[in-house]
């Protein structure tokens, strides 16, 4: 994982770095031109010390409208389901690949990606959580750097580097399709026994450097 520099750290480590510092880093970000036309920057909400990170693809209009990542229906529907998994919204953080809402919820543009996802890089370091959920598709393909689709990874754990990564549908989508909504919550399930399986501290994880073998089986992407 790249590290980006933090004013006032010179080798920075993992949870070294606070969430508000990598805030006022973001400033008022204008490293792409999604600038233009957001209303709010939406950096990120929850616990900085959570066991479980959840990661979204970009701000919806309820999101940029507030401030404040997953407000809308997709965030009743997550709200929703979060005790399936013995969670509470308190527990947990939620970020998005991009700060900023891209006009009419379209893709994001490789572009801003690359310029949006240094930030996303240092929440993850800054949390160090056991558990990153990947929300959908795009959030699912930057973290699990795949191209496979979330119908094929999701239902299991992967290991990337040094996480234990789950993907899933996103809450908006389920909506859209009870059958997702039903696979939803069988993940979120699944969240919940691998939580109560592995108690904070003990989750199996793998050594950033190569070579290392987990404690428990996780599959590589493609496995």
């Amino acid at each position: 994982m790249g590290v980006m520099h933090i004013p006032g750290h010179e080798h920075q480590g993992p949870r070294e770095v606070s969430l508000d510092e990598i805030r006022a880093v973001l400033g008022d970000c204008r490293l792409c031109e999604l600038c233009q036309t957001r209303t709010n920057i939406v950096f990120g909400v929850g616990n900085p010390h959570a066991r479980v990170l959840f990661v979204g693809e970009a701000p919806g209009r309820n999101e940029d409208l507030q401030g404040e990542p997953f407000v809308g229906r997709a965030g009743e529907n997550l709200n929703g389901i979060l005790a399936l998994a013995g969670l509470r919204r308190e527990d947990i953080y939620i970020a998005n690949v991009l700060k900023c809402r891209p006009p009419g919820n379209r893709d994001p543009k490789p572009d801003e990606v690359l310029a949006c996802s240094p930030f996303l890089r240092e929440q993850i370091r800054s949390i160090w959580p056991d558990i990153i959920v990947t929300l959908g598709n795009p959030a699912t393909h930057f973290v699990l750097k795949t191209e496979i689709g979330i119908t094929r990874l999701r239902g299991r754990f992967h290991q990337m580097g040094h996480f234990v990564v789950m993907p899933t549908f996103h809450p908006a989508a389920a909506l859209r399709n009870p059958k997702w909504q039903e696979l939803l919550e069988a993940d979120f399930r699944m969240l919940g026994d691998y939580l109560m399986r592995h108690p904070a501290g003990t989750a199996p994880a793998v050594a950033e450097s190569a070579g290392g073998a987990p404690a428990e089986h996780l599959p590589q992407v493609g496995e």
